[in-house]
């Protein structure tokens, strides 16, 4: 008897909720954005989508046993229209007896060519994001409309994006921040609000025209919804076409990327040049898009600038190298395209311990500060140098007869060749055969070069030069000899 009275309280209750609610809760159901027991970050401006989003799932506290804490983020931009907004959502949450927490974000400090709007949307998800770690949040929760997703969609198009830009805002993002609104008109949330006497606030900027956004708002989806009434319903449907289609291509990268692209141990990565240009266009791109990103301290995208210029030189028979946005450096090798941060390029000054260019006399013992190693250097005879070959440490040993003068050790520099023993005369850039052996471009430069007016001499700690090996006709050898090495391969 009392369960049956306990339906009939739950059927009576679930009756009792607005019915823009079931709707709300058949889009929460749909794409599984939270359950029962869940605890929700919810952010509200004190607009009406906020309020409404907040005042909705409040209704849902009791059936589904919900705990919401509400978040506010004041950006000081509008004076005293900003404190106001604050108090508001202060007295609306203690009316709910909803927990708030006010948050005072600055959005004005932002890199170069990144507008108002979006540093302060970067830096809200930053902190949403730390809050509700602190808060021991299951979801957070966004009051975005199919009108806001409409509204992204054209703003998107008009920039020229492809299909991810055309998919719009997906419903659930990164697993944690959910839109519940998604599926809802904002007239309806209008009428939800007006029906049950809900006050709000109105954000003045939304209604300058400064902004692309508003003046796609107010005059232009306005009138595309004259020449067609369901264009909204339209383009969030178009959206959601568009990101099955490029969920399916990125699935795709992330297998190409797994094959193709390695990190390169100082913030930048090695991709296979050749592997990557019998891939698809759209593939191509994406990839390239996704590594740009990765590097991006907010993860955002590069331009479509900078990935048609960055595939025009993948595509050159000549290779080279181009400094990009974001102070990312790309380098195109006959087999690999090195997309670096630009300090990983940057030599180190010498009170950090790299050195100059050092002379070489014979014999001599240099302290090489590259590598903290010391290097010695010395001639003798072929039996002489056989049995300084079983020294401890590094040995190489050249045939001085071949050899031109003078002798110096020093750094790396782009554009070095060298002729690798075993190779059978074949020359290779130096740069590709630190690559091959996964040396980070933070240490290539610290690396003792052997160098001679005929060429490099040897990679000390590495490789020989070919061209410089003892034959049977040697004669007198100089000898190199340095400590363990300290730059190993594949270090990441």
């Amino acid at each position: 008897m009392m369960a049956s009275m306990a339906m009939v309280e739950q059927r009576v209750s679930r009756r009792a909720w607005p019915p823009l609610l079931h709707k709300v809760v058949k889009t929460v159901r749909a794409h599984g954005l939270f359950e029962p027991g869940h605890h929700l970050l919810v952010a509200v401006s004190g607009g009406p989508d906020s309020v409404a989003l907040l005042t909705l799932l409040h209704h849902l506290v009791p059936r589904w046993r919900l705990q919401l804490t509400a978040v506010h983020f004041n950006y000081g931009l509008r004076g005293l229209e900003s404190d106001e907004d604050q108090a508001f959502v202060m007295s609306l949450c203690e009316a709910l007896q909803v927990p708030l927490r006010c948050v005072s974000l600055d959005a004005r400090t932002r890199p170069q060519r990144v507008s108002l709007q979006a540093q302060a949307r970067d830096v809200r998800y930053r902190a949403m994001a730390r809050l509700a770690e602190d808060v021991g949040a299951d979801r957070i929760v966004v009051g975005h409309t199919a009108d806001d997703q409409a509204e992204t969609i054209v703003l998107w198009m008009l920039r020229g994006a492809g299909i991810t830009g055309l998919a719009g805002m997906p419903v659930q993002r990164d697993e944690k921040i959910i839109r519940p609104l998604y599926e809802v008109r904002r007239r309806d949330l209008l009428e939800f609000l007006d029906a049950t006497g809900q006050t709000y606030r109105q954000d003045s900027s939304n209604a300058k025209p400064i902004y692309a956004r508003n003046r796609i708002r107010h005059q232009l989806l306005p009138l595309l919804s004259q020449l067609a009434p369901a264009a909204i319903d339209a383009l969030c449907r178009m959206g959601d076409l568009c990101r099955e289609d490029d969920r399916y291509l990125e699935d795709q990268t992330a297998s190409l990327c797994a094959s193709l692209v390695q990190p390169d141990g100082v913030g930048g990565y090695f991709i296979d040049r050749l592997g990557l240009q019998v891939q698809p266009l759209a593939l191509q791109r994406r990839l390239l898009r996704d590594v740009f990103r990765r590097m991006h301290p907010s993860r955002r995208p590069p331009s479509l600038a900078t990935i048609e210029a960055v595939h025009r030189l993948l595509s050159s028979k000549r290779g080279g190298e181009r400094h990009c946005p974001g102070d990312v450096h790309v380098q195109v090798t006959p087999n690999a395209l090195l997309v670096l941060p630009a300090h990983a390029l940057a030599l180190p000054q010498e009170s950090e311990g790299v050195v100059k260019r050092h002379l070489v006399q014979i014999p001599s013992v240099i302290e090489w500060a590259g590598t903290s190693q010391r290097i010695r250097v010395q001639e003798g005879t072929r039996e002489a140098a056989h049995q300084l070959s079983v020294s401890p440490g590094w040995v190489m040993i050249v045939d001085a007869d071949v050899l031109s003068y003078p002798l110096h050790i020093r750094p790396w520099r782009a554009g070095d060749r060298f002729v690798p023993s075993g190779m059978k005369g074949r020359s290779k850039k130096l740069q590709d055969y630190f690559m091959d052996l996964k040396i980070p471009v933070s240490q290539r430069r610290r690396i003792p070069i052997l160098d001679s007016p005929q060429g490099i001499v040897g990679v000390l700690g590495f490789r020989q030069d070919e061209r410089f090996q003892v034959s049977g006709r040697t004669r007198r050898c100089v000898v190199i000899r340095m400590d363990e090495v300290s730059v190993t391969e594949g270090v990441h």
